[in-house]
C-alpha cells in the first residue's frame, strides 16, 4: 500500500470516485480497495481466480477476456493487454518512480551482479545509490530478501517508490532476460543499459541461444537519444549489439580496442593492478577485485560512470574501497595454509573464467571442486559444467544445487558423463564442503559454486531455509581452528 492513494478516474480516466490502495496480481492477497490485474502466466491465467480477488478487497477487475458472472459493485475494465495496463497503471500509480532516480540496468549472462554492485558501491560515494539484483534489494543501509533477480512490476515499481521517498537518487538493477520477456521492466525508465555478456543458460526456458540473445537485445532496441548502452565487445553477442542503431553507444573490452580498454593487467592473488586506455590517455587502477571477468566487470562500470561524470581521479580511489560482493569469488584462507573460494558460478562460462583463475592461482597445487546443478533447470548445460572441472579440478565431488524435485544422483550422474576422473557423489552440501576442505592440504585451492550467497535450498516441496555456502565454509573452518588449538 502507498502513502497516498489514488482514484480509479486517475487510473483509468474513467467517472469513478472510488479510492484505491494497492495494486495485485495474486487474488490471495488480502488488500482492500485493491485493482485485480488478470495476468495469463505460463502455469496460471489471472481470470480464473476473479471471485477470490474480490473476496479478498478488489474493486476493480482489469482483464482481457469477456467475462460473464459480474458482482454488484465491482468495476470491470476489459482491455486489449492486461501486462500493458499493468505497466501503464503502476508507473501512475506510484508517481512514476523511475524517472526520479538515475537508473543503471545491466543485464548479461554472467556478471550481472558484479556490475550492478560495484555501480552501487562506487556511485554511492557521490550520490545516494541503491541496488535491486540476485543478492537483495539495498539502500540507505537497508537490505531486503529478493525473491527474484529482477522483481515483479508491482514490486519493481512499490520499491522503487520507496527509494524515491528515502531521498535515493540513483540505482543500479540487475534485469534478467526472464524479466524482459514477462514485461517485468517495460515501464522502467533507465539511462543505461549495460551488456555485459551471453553465454549458455537459461535454454529450457527460451529454447535457443538466439531467442536468450533477442531477449536480451529488447533492452537496447528501442534507446532514444538520451539512453546510453555499455556494451563489452570481448563477447560476440556484444558485437552484436554494437551494430544496432543505437544513437549513444559505449564500448569496453580487454582483449580489443575498445572506448574503455584494460591493457597492462596485472592479476594477483588478491589484488589485480591495471590501467584503462581512454582517448589515448592512461589511467591506472588498483582493485581488490581478481581475475579477468572481474577486470570486465569493473570495467563496465568504470565505463558507465565516467559517462556519468564521475571523474577518473575519483574512480581510480572508489576502485581501490570496493567492498566484497558476497558469494562473488568470495575467499576465505585456513591460516594462510589454503584458500576456499564461494561462488556463484553455475553456467559454463562462469565454470571456464573461475576454474581457469583458481589453476593459475593454484599454480602447483591442486584445485578441489564442490558443485551441482539446478534441478528442473536447463539439463543440457550439466555434462559441460563436468567436462569443463574435470579438466581444470584435480578433485571433484559434486552435491546438491537446488534440485528441487529431481534426484541429487540423477543429476549428479548428468553431470559426470564427460567426467574421466574418479568423483566423489555427497548428496548433502554441508558434507560435501566438509569433505573437500577436509582433503585440501597446504597451497590448494577448494572451489564451492553454485548457490554463491543464496540463503535457501530448493528442494521438492519448495525453497528450504540454507544457512549459505560462505557460513557453512566459516563453520567448518573455525572447528577445524579449534581442533589443532585444543590439540596444541
Amino acid at each position: 500500500m502507498v502513502n497516498n492513494p489514488q482514484t480509479l478516474k486517475t487510473l483509468f480516466n474513467i467517472e469513478s470516485s472510488v479510492i484505491i490502495n494497492e495494486l495485485v496480481t495474486d487474488s490471495r492477497k488480502k488488500s482492500q480497495n485493491s485493482i485485480f490485474f488478470c495476468v495469463q502466466g505460463i502455469a496460471n491465467d489471472g481470470h480464473k481466480f476473479i471471485e477470490d480477488a474480490i473476496a479478498n478487497g478488489a474493486v476493480c477487475i482489469v482483464h482481457s477476456m469477456p467475462l460473464t458472472n459480474a458482482v454488484e459493485g465491482i468495476h470491470y475494465i476489459l482491455v486489449d493487454d492486461v501486462l500493458s495496463e499493468l505497466n501503464r497503471v503502476v508507473n501512475i500509480f506510484y508517481k512514476h518512480p523511475s524517472e526520479k532516480l538515475d537508473v543503471f540496468a545491466i543485464t548479461g549472462t554472467n556478471g550481472k551482479t558484479s556490475v550492478s554492485r560495484i555501480i552501487s558501491d562506487m556511485l554511492n560515494h557521490e550520490v545516494n545509490t541503491g541496488y535491486i539484483g540476485t543478492i537483495n534489494i539495498a539502500y540507505n543501509n537497508r537490505e531486503i530478501t529478493a525473491n527474484y533477480t529482477t522483481p515483479e512490476v508491482i514490486d519493481l515499481h512499490h520499491v522503487m517508490n520507496d527509494m524515491v521517498n528515502d531521498n535515493v537518487k540513483a540505482l543500479a538493477i540487475e534485469v534478467s532476460s526472464h524479466s524482459i520477456v514477462q514485461r517485468r521492466v517495460e515501464a522502467l525508465a533507465y539511462d543505461y543499459a549495460i551488456f555485459t555478456n551471453l553465454t549458455h543458460e537459461h535454454l529450457d526456458y527460451h529454447g535457443t541461444i538466439e531467442n536468450y540473445f533477442a531477449a536480451k537485445a529488447q533492452l537496447f532496441e528501442h534507446l532514444n537519444e538520451d539512453q546510453v548502452a555499455i556494451i563489452n565487445i570481448d563477447d560476440e553477442y556484444g558485437l552484436k549489439l554494437m551494430d544496432y542503431d543505437i544513437k549513444h553507444k559505449i564500448s569496453y573490452a580487454i582483449d580489443k580496442e575498445a572506448d574503455y580498454q584494460a591493457i597492462n593487467v596485472v592479476y594477483g592473488i588478491n589484488d589485480t593492478q591495471f590501467d584503462v586506455l581512454y582517448k589515448g590517455e592512461i589511467y591506472p587502477f588498483v582493485t581488490n577485485l581478481v581475475a579477468k571477468f572481474n577486470v570486465s566487470n569493473l570495467l563496465a562500470a568504470i565505463a558507465a560512470l565516467h559517462h556519468y561524470g564521475i571523474s577518473m581521479i575519483n574512480l581510480q580511489a572508489y576502485a581501490k574501497m570496493i567492498k566484497q560482493i558476497s558469494g562473488r569469488v568470495e575467499k576465505i584462507s585456513f591460516n594462510d595454509r589454503f584458500q576456499v573460494i564461494v561462488d556463484y558460478a553455475h553456467t559454463p562460462d562462469g565454470f571456464l573464467k573461475l576454474f581457469t583463475y583458481a589453476k593459475d592461482i593454484a599454480k602447483d597445487h591442486r584445485v578441489i571442486s564442490v558443485f551441482g546443478s539446478a534441478g528442473e533447470r536447463d539439463i543440457l548445460k550439466r555434462s559441460i559444467l563436468g567436462e569443463i572441472a574435470d579438466k581444470y579440478s584435480d578433485m571433484i565431488i559434486l552435491t546438491a544445487d537446488d534440485p528441487r524435485k529431481e534426484n541429487v544422483m540423477d543429476i549428479s550422474k548428468q553431470i559426470a558423463e564427460k567426467i574421466r576422473q574418479n568423483y566423489i557423489v555427497i548428496e548433502n552440501r554441508y558434507d560435501a564442503i566438509y569433505q573437500a576442505i577436509e582433503l585440501a592440504n597446504t597451497g590448494d585451492i577448494v572451489l564451492v559454486l553454485g548457490k554463491g550467497n543464496d540463503q535457501y535450498m530448493a528442494l521438492q516441496n519448495g525453497k528450504e531455509p540454507y544457512i549459505g555456502d560462505v557460513e557453512i565454509v566459516k563453520e567448518i573452518l573455525e572447528e577445524y581452528l579449534d581442533k589443532e588449538q585444543n590439540y596444541e
